[in-house]
């Protein structure tokens, strides 16, 4: 049986879904997007993804063209139809179809709204268990990073480069400091113990899990540090992970083929992740 979308007011099997080729997502990357990780046929962490969606839309000039209690519905919907009890739910937004014309279109163009799902092992991922391995690389992103931008191709050669170094994730450099992860966002631990994350700027995306980790790591009483780290920092460090909705948290095991710790998931990174797990599970979603 076929995995539905829904694309601009239809729900559809995947493989009917369209888009006009002249819609502005597709010619300039004029969109947003969002991935909210189901769970148990939940969503978790909503209430972030919708304010950071909100925040994206803004940033850009970009009205949603449903209410967000209506994007909750939509997902809810689109999950149950495709029967998803883990895995994510993928929204984007762009600014629809018009003539080929850089500025802003006419107001009665109408944006674009496009779901679909993909089903996920979030919580007994093998890569949890083991651990993954990351490459470094230059980041050469544009100077807006805080708005989740369907322009990613400067993540996906990231991605590509780390996948021919045999690892899972590239973590982005720029000025000899770990901006973030190409899909996530990066932690070292220290030999002390304390938490460290970047702090939030227009150099990094907010992300959700990590809003959600940090809070998870206050309430335990870790150190938490929200400051720049450099990869000989990372290097050195007791542990690392990274944070996203489609991994939670992660370990990382081997940064640039140095081992990290003793080279397993060390013991603060799988508590989080079992704490992250829990409030996912507790705090999950099933209405809009």
């Amino acid at each position: 049986m076929s995995d539905i979308a829904y694309v601009n007011g239809e729900f559809l099997p995947i493989e009917q879904a369209r888009i006009s080729i002249l819609d502005r997502g597709f010619v300039f990357a004029d969109g947003v997007y969002e991935v909210t990780a189901v769970l148990g046929g939940g969503l978790v962490d909503n209430d972030h993804h919708l304010a950071r969606l909100r925040r994206s839309l803004s940033e850009i000039a970009l009205a949603c063209p449903v209410g967000m209690d209506e994007v909750t519905r939509l997902e809810l919907d689109l999950v149950r139809r495709n029967a998803l009890t883990e895995g994510g739910v993928y929204l984007q937004i762009t600014r629809g179809a018009a003539d080929r014309e850089f500025a802003f279109p006419a107001a009665d163009v109408a944006p674009s709204l496009v779901l679909f799902t993909q089903a996920r092992q979030l919580v007994d991922s093998p890569d949890a268990k083991s651990g993954i391995a990351v490459k470094s690389v230059a980041d050469i992103r544009w100077r807006r990073r805080d708005i989740k931008s369907v322009a990613l191709l400067a993540q996906v050669l990231a991605k590509q480069e780390a996948a021919a170094a045999g690892c899972r994730e590239a973590w982005m450099v720029e000025d000899g400091f770990v901006t973030e992860g190409a899909s996530s966002s990066a932690f070292i631990i220290t030999r002390k113990g304390a938490v460290i994350a970047r702090p939030l700027s227009h150099d990094i995306l907010p992300g959700v899990t990590r809003k959600s980790v940090l809070a998870l790591a206050a309430e335990e009483n870790l150190a938490i540090e929200e400051r720049r780290f450099t990869l000989a920092e990372a290097y050195d460090a007791a542990e690392a992970f990274d944070s996203s909705a489609s991994g939670f948290v992660m370990p990382v095991v081997r940064i640039d083929g140095k081992p990290i710790g003793d080279g397993a998931p060390g013991p603060l990174t799988r508590r989080l992740r079992e704490l992250y797990i829990a409030h996912a599970r507790e705090t999950a979603t099933f209405s809009a």
